[in-house]
């Protein structure tokens, strides 16, 4: 290949693909969606990253944030090219317009939900597991019903996904008294998603960290009002509170219960919709297409050429993953 465009720097495929093209003089990029906030920082492994990182001729990010640390691991900013956090905006917005044109809910929702709730429910889709906070999302949603009636059809909430904290979820739901409001349909694959985004009114994402979130693009290509932690890489890029939608402290259960009523009272406003749908597309496959493009050019200009020391590095991180896979 003229060029690898890679994945970071964290797992055995990256790093040995990574020795591979160094040993063979290919130029190569890195593709990353890092943040320095992401989580706690050690001075060893930001050393051995900043060895890793030094194979690289390029990189490829999307936000400032991004860029930021990418830079702070070696990698000049003028060769930190953007466009990274794409999915396929055309497939969400045309599937979720077609699903609008139909009647009915979901089928895994039709036993459970009202129908009268078509248009108007919160939507989640994560993983069950500690930092989507999940259970805060819960205790949040939960001082949101206290505010509202005792209709089932009133802004139901639904928390697509499968894990391990699933049983813990199901006994929150139980011990807040929200069965008959939170819906669990399970896990499902990408074509089954934008029926959700077509017959949902707004959708929520509270994850702790997240080094981005492309859950929140999906959303937003499907004309949904999004209401995402602070916290995630993509509500920095793509959520102007107020404007392209809510953002809020994940922390902070009010905070999401904030955000919750201003979603259910801006599902239907044109303004935001319209907002959050010119900035979702400076994210898309032809951005990453261009930033990528520009990226290989870079690295191909001009070659990574790490020092035995940085060579080290990678050798050193290569034997720690093997050693991760082998446990």
């Amino acid at each position: 290949p003229d060029a690898v465009a890679l994945a970071g720097w964290s797992n055995m495929i990256t790093l040995a693909t990574l020795r591979w093209c160094q040993s063979r003089g290919i130029p190569t990029v890195c593709m990353s969606e890092t943040n320095a906030w992401d989580f706690e920082r050690k001075w060893l492994a930001e050393r051995v990253k900043k060895g890793i990182v030094a194979h690289y001729g390029a990189g490829l990010t999307t936000n400032d944030s991004q860029t930021d640390y990418l830079v702070s691991l070696g990698l000049d900013r003028d060769r930190v090219f953007r466009g990274y956090n794409a999915v396929d905006n055309d497939y969400f917005r045309a599937e979720a317009k077609k699903w609008r044109a139909l009647p009915g809910l979901p089928p895994e929702l039709a036993d459970s939900m009202p129908e009268a709730a078509r248009g108007r429910y919160f939507l989640a889709s994560n993983r069950f597991i500690e930092k989507k906070n999940l259970l805060r999302l819960l205790d949040a949603y939960a001082q949101f019903r206290a505010e509202r009636g005792d209709d089932p059809a009133d802004w139901p909430l639904v928390l697509l996904g499968d894990g391990e904290l699933r049983t813990e979820i199901k006994a929150k739901i139980e011990s807040l008294a929200l069965g008959k409001f939170v819906h669990l349909p399970g896990f499902l694959q990408v074509d089954a998603l934008p029926r959700y985004y077509a017959t949902a009114g707004a959708f929520i994402h509270a994850s702790t960290t997240e080094q981005w979130g492309l859950v929140i693009n999906e959303a937003m290509a499907s004309g949904l009002p999004i209401a995402a932690s602070k916290r995630c890489g993509a509500t920095q890029f793509l959520i102007e509170d107020g404007h392209t939608g809510f953002a809020f402290d994940p922390f902070e259960t009010q905070d999401i219960t904030r955000a919750l009523v201003g979603l259910a009272a801006s599902s239907a406003n044109a303004t935001m919709l319209e907002a959050a749908a010119k900035k979702v597309a400076e994210v898309s496959p032809a951005q990453f297409g261009i930033g990528l493009a520009g990226a290989a050019k870079a690295a191909i200009a001009e070659k990574a050429r790490p020092n035995l020391i940085e060579r080290a590095a990678l050798d050193l991180a290569i034997a720690r993953a093997a050693r991760n896979e082998r446990t």
